[in-house]
């Protein structure tokens, strides 16, 4: 395997300073290191951004979030110099934006809608057909939700316009991270902690705690119906919490690529699954 990272910006033949453990970590482990310019594929300049890649025939990245038309150029770049990505753009995209994931999960996640793009209208139609009550919003990839009553809760949905406040705040703070659209999600209340659960070709590999609460670890959920849901994703990253009537629900899903890990897990152990 060749573990891609982020190049360090000021030191750009080094990797980032986050991602420097599980490089570390991959080469003491055997496998090749070479890092990217993930500014470069930000602004959406692919070739560049993947210089200083060497060609080999089996690579996974670990690094901050793309938007799925960047990893898509990224791929194609890479493929260019002979480096084949075990996570296909479609399989990246499936897991890392919520539209992508939610209709496998429906029976485990709270009910959602979303727009395509960021207008009113849209954002009315929507939260209409979701009905009273309250809601989270996010885009495809992402929530506020450390500014939660600003720009992520919504305490009923059927005032328009308190719920549209929440919603321009929420692109205010965003900005052009924004991506996709409005998701609107049903409140559900949680009674524990985030649990984040790693997985390799639909078999879990990994569990520990969520980034956010890095020293607190919930009790392992039932995770069966789990697996045979992203069976066809190489590498993938399930976020659950406990419902208050006891029911573990789907938080997240995402691309676990670009899934953060905490502190206290191990750099090694997120190598040592791939």
């Amino acid at each position: 395997m060749m573990l891609l990272v982020p190049a360090d910006p000021l030191r750009p033949v080094r990797p980032d300073p986050h991602f420097a453990p599980e490089a570390a970590a991959a080469r003491d482990a055997g496998h090749r290191v070479a890092v990217v310019d993930h500014d470069a594929l930000a602004r959406g300049e692919a070739e560049r951004a993947v210089a200083r890649v060497p060609a080999d025939d089996d690579a996974v990245y670990r690094g901050w979030m793309l938007r799925s038309e960047h990893y898509s150029a990224f791929a194609a770049a890479l493929a260019a110099r002979g480096v084949t990505t075990r996570t296909s753009p479609g399989q990246y995209r499936r897991a890392h934006e919520l539209p992508g994931w939610y209709g496998d999960f429906t029976a485990h996640t709270p009910e959602s809608v979303w727009t395509v793009g960021f207008d009113r209208e849209a954002f009315d139609e929507v939260r209409r057909d979701l009905g009273s009550g309250p809601a989270v919003l996010r885009d495809y990839v992402k929530s506020a939700k450390h500014h939660w009553h600003e720009a992520a809760y919504i305490p009923d949905l059927a005032d328009a316009e308190a719920a549209w406040r929440v919603a321009a705040r929420f692109l205010e703070l965003r900005d052009d991270d924004a991506t996709g659209g409005f998701v609107l999600r049903r409140f559900e209340r949680f009674t524990s902690t985030e649990v984040r659960t790693w997985w390799v070709d639909g078999a879990c590999a990994l569990i520990g705690p969520h980034p956010d609460t890095p020293n607190e670890v919930p009790d392992a959920p039932d995770l069966g119906a789990i697996g045979p849901l992203i069976a066809d994703l190489r590498f993938a990253t399930v976020d659950l919490a406990r419902r208050a009537d006891g029911e573990w629900r789907v938080v997240e899903l995402g691309d676990g690529q670009v899934s953060d890990k905490p502190g206290t897990t191990a750099a090694g152990a997120v190598v040592a699954i791939l």
